[in-house]
């Protein structure tokens, strides 16, 4: 994404708490991940990308850019 990010490792933390979230949602949802590595890695993904997406969005609005 454009405009924005934290550097490398603050992205990767914002990736890493995003894979938990990820996780979590799936996990309300009813949505198991149990079925091998490519299962979970897009889980993972998923969360992180919503984390990410999310954070900017609001840290965009929030400055009033």
């Amino acid at each position: 994404m454009k405009g924005g990010g934290y550097g490398l490792i603050g992205d990767l933390v914002l990736g890493l708490v995003g894979s938990v979230v990820g996780g979590w949602i799936f996990r309300a949802l009813s949505v198991s991940a149990s079925g091998g590595f490519f299962p979970t890695v897009f889980v993972a993904l998923a969360g992180a990308v919503i984390v990410l997406v999310a954070q900017r969005k609001v840290w965009t609005h929030a400055l009033g850019t």
